[in-house]
């Protein structure tokens, strides 16, 4: 059913309310008002290799810029000098908590240009590690909130968790985080004996660790005290800036690929857009604790219907001399923050013409987090950053 939650807490406090509605003011930093500060690019202080540069009145933010280049990755100009198979140890790496869906994107668009069928084994497969995936982000991500805030308790459970996941992904993949496991054509192995076995165990655990995390986070005080009404996103946001993902689901806009674009078979599994209709801070982790159940039932789905055996990939061309004709394409799918899309030209050659990542981070972490910031305390913004689940590799691309 359609999952909707409006939190109980109360309504949006004044003392440190957002204001980003608000125009912002001009910044003289010459009057002595005004103390220009720092966070990041240190994991610790951000999310990943990025910085904020916060100007600070009091401890209130009253200007926020987002840099990044700490990386200097250069993603998408690498590709443009490797062979189709070859951008594969590349691309995932341009999510590290998240690379399947790097993995899916490039093998899909590869195979649309390549005019590839999948077999139906291998998207079955494909649908179960991508949604393994989807959970030990969940697992790092839902307790992260928390951590922003010194439950380092919320933090500990949920790596332990995410470890039981990563084990299943060791085992079917031979890697815990890149895995490379979604090529060209399909997959590259069945699952092995007893893994369906061993992974509903996980889940057993998983299923009381989210009934743990209610207690802990969820029906805490000081949690919903500070994340309750905190950085507010207005819902005429969510196209204005190319909001999507949960954030987009907190402030009430259905928006999830695999039911507004349905790829694979996701068409035959039972689910539905989880939403809030706050869309502050608290609304956000809402939506993650919501898709963290909701993920764990789809993968129970996936295993219930798909078949014991089968092909798990198409006849390709030799990898290291394949020739894509020319034509364009833009495949997508749903990360964990949203919509992941990969726009691809080929010019008939074995290499890409050219392979463009679109990801939520970008918007998420520039457009919106510099305005969202303006008016908040400066204790929230490890919150209010989180809770944007953002990834520097993706803007560094």
């Amino acid at each position: 059913m359609n999952k909707k939650v409006s939190h109980p807490f109360g309504p949006q406090k004044d003392s440190i309310a957002h204001r980003a509605t608000n125009e912002a003011e001009p910044v003289d930093l010459s009057s002595h008002k005004y103390l220009k500060m720092w966070q990041g690019p240190n994991h610790p202080g951000i999310t990943g290799n990025m910085s904020l540069e916060l100007t600070i009145d009091g401890d209130e933010v009253v200007e926020s810029k987002t840099h990044v280049g700490y990386l200097h990755r250069g993603f998408e100009k690498l590709f443009e000098r490797r062979r189709y198979i070859q951008c594969f140890p590349t691309c995932v790496r341009m999510c590290v908590p998240e690379p399947d869906t790097n993995e899916y994107n490039l093998a899909r668009g590869t195979e649309e240009l390549g005019n590839i069928e999948v077999p139906e084994m291998a998207n079955w497969l494909r649908m179960l590690v991508l949604e393994m995936a989807r959970l030990q982000v969940l697992l790092r991500m839902v307790p992260g909130q928390a951590g922003t805030m010194g439950s380092g308790l919320a933090m500990q459970w949920g790596m332990y968790h995410r470890e039981l996941i990563l084990d299943r992904m060791e085992e079917l993949t031979g890697a815990r985080i890149y895995h490379m496991y979604i090529l060209p054509g399909g997959v590259r192995g069945l699952l092995p004996d007893g893994f369906k076995d061993r992974l509903e165990e996980n889940l057993s655990k998983i299923d009381d660790y989210i009934n743990d995390v209610d207690r802990l986070i969820f029906n805490n005080y000081v949690f919903k005290k500070r994340t309750v009404g905190t950085a507010v996103i207005p819902r005429d946001w969510v196209d204005q800036y190319g909001i999507t993902g949960p954030v987009a689901r907190a402030a009430g806009v259905k928006r999830d690929v695999r039911k507004d674009y349905p790829y694979l078979y996701y068409n035959q599994l039972d689910f539905d857009y989880n939403t809030t209709t706050d869309s502050d801070v608290f609304s956000r982790f809402m939506v993650r604790r919501l898709d963290l159940e909701t993920t764990v039932d789809l993968l129970r789905q996936i295993m219930a219907k798909m078949p014991e055996k089968g092909d798990i990939k198409a006849p390709t061309p030799n990898v290291l001399h394949w020739k894509i004709p020319r034509g364009e394409t833009y495949v997508r799918c749903e990360s964990s923050r949203g919509e992941y899309g990969f726009y691809m030209v080929a010019d008939g050659t074995e290499y890409p013409r050219r392979i463009n990542l679109r990801g939520p981070s970008y918007t998420h972490a520039i457009s919106v987090l510099e305005k969202l910031l303006v008016g908040a305390n400066i204790s929230d913004v490890s919150a209010i950053m989180v809770s944007l689940a953002t990834c520097p590799p993706e803007i560094e691309r």
